[in-house]
């Protein structure tokens, strides 16, 4: 048979799975109006593994594919009924008050907490963020959470994730503590110096502070060092600063080059980053939840069954809608063994059709879901 014989049979087949899919699309929103009115969940484990099980049985050594064609087809059965159900969820209403507060476009100004002093990354960030906001500087990350949970700043910034040493998990526990949203972000390039007064030499250090982040993006310059006792302090500005006011010709920072001149030091090495690409990035967040125009990032924390497959259904479920995952990290659950919460950020927006069903269905099907923001990043 020549190829073009049997690609016309491919396009008849073709044409008789679409009239079929279409067919049993069709029924499945028929069983979503019946789950609806008798208020039943729309996922049924125990009929699909029934079907994949019959399934399998007939497809002899197709059997795999066969698999994953109707895993796919229950899939997009469950992503339309999702849109049909009418259940309430605590992401729908958290979702659709943030819309009904919609702004045309995010704010130049406010009140924004910083962590760190004047110099800071994060500093440079809120100035990206929000151009003509007036900055109040706090200690902690905890102190900038607080600051905006109390509604004594309406912004805060905090950094979250780096090129070189991943997420910033401390962020991450605040994130899923506490009922903050993120509204937007953005990303700095970090340039790490090595920082001391004027004609301290290589040779006279002893110490070097700075924050716990910079430390592990110098980690090779600092494990070369020898006699040199290394101390995290609570940010890269606040350690130049003390440096500087402490006046020790043995001590130095690792901070950015602004702050040698804002602090009056010197530099002493320029070359002392792992990676020369290294990026932080940066989350503005507010107390209530609002979604402002050009929203294309959605950022969350999940939590699923520990069992085979759990991941799976949910990543599925992205898949199904064409949804591109930017960010999938997992992290152990304190105080349980073998338990992983998972940070996910998807490129959607919640206007998109189809989104905001998928995240009510993340909702009903996860052990715990967070819904951190869906945002744009700068």
């Amino acid at each position: 048979m020549e190829l073009s014989e049997i690609r016309e049979k491919i396009d008849a087949v073709d044409d008789q799975l679409l009239d079929l899919f279409l067919q049993r699309m069709d029924l499945s929103e028929e069983v979503a109006a019946y789950k609806n009115e008798h208020h039943l969940p729309i996922l049924n484990k125990e009929r699909e593994r029934a079907i994949l099980a019959k399934v399998t049985e007939k497809s002899g050594e197709k059997e795999r594919f066969a698999y994953h064609l109707f895993s796919t087809l229950f899939e997009l059965a469950r992503s339309r009924q999702a849109e049909l159900i009418s259940a309430p969820t605590r992401v729908g209403a958290q979702i659709k008050a943030a819309l009904a507060d919609m702004n045309e476009v995010f704010p130049q100004t406010g009140l924004v907490a910083c962590q760190g002093v004047e110099g800071a990354n994060s500093q440079v960030a809120c100035d990206r963020l929000l151009p003509r906001g007036n900055i109040v500087y706090v200690k902690t990350f905890q102190a900038v959470v607080s600051a905006v949970e109390s509604g004594l700043c309406k912004f805060g910034v905090l950094p979250i994730e780096n090129s070189s040493n991943g997420s910033v998990r401390a962020v991450y526990e605040l994130l899923q503590d506490h009922n903050l949203s993120i509204v937007r972000s953005t990303r700095l390039c970090i340039r790490h110096e090595l920082l001391a007064l004027p004609g301290v030499k290589m040779e006279d250090i002893t110490e070097i502070y700075s924050h716990e982040q910079a430390i592990g993006q110098c980690s090779k310059f600092l494990n070369g060092l020898n006699g040199v006792r290394v101390i995290p302090c609570d940010n890269t500005a606040m350690a130049a600063k003390m440096v500087a006011e402490r006046g020790d010709l043995h001590a130095a920072a690792i901070s950015s080059h602004p702050c040698a001149a804002l602090y009056g030091l010197e530099t002493v090495s320029d070359e002392i980053q792992d990676s020369d690409n290294n990026y932080t990035r940066f989350i503005c967040v507010t107390k209530d939840p609002v979604i402002y125009a050009g929203a294309n990032r959605i950022s969350l924390i999940i939590a699923c069954d520990n069992k085979p497959g759990a991941l799976y259904e949910i990543l599925s479920k992205l898949a199904a809608l064409g949804i591109n995952m930017t960010k999938l990290e997992s992290c152990p659950v304190t105080g349980r063994n073998f338990e992983f919460i998972f940070f996910l950020e998807l490129e959607a927006s919640v206007q998109a059709p189809g989104v905001l069903p998928m995240l009510e269905e993340l909702e009903r099907s996860c052990e715990g879901f967070h819904f951190l923001g869906n945002y744009a990043e700068i």
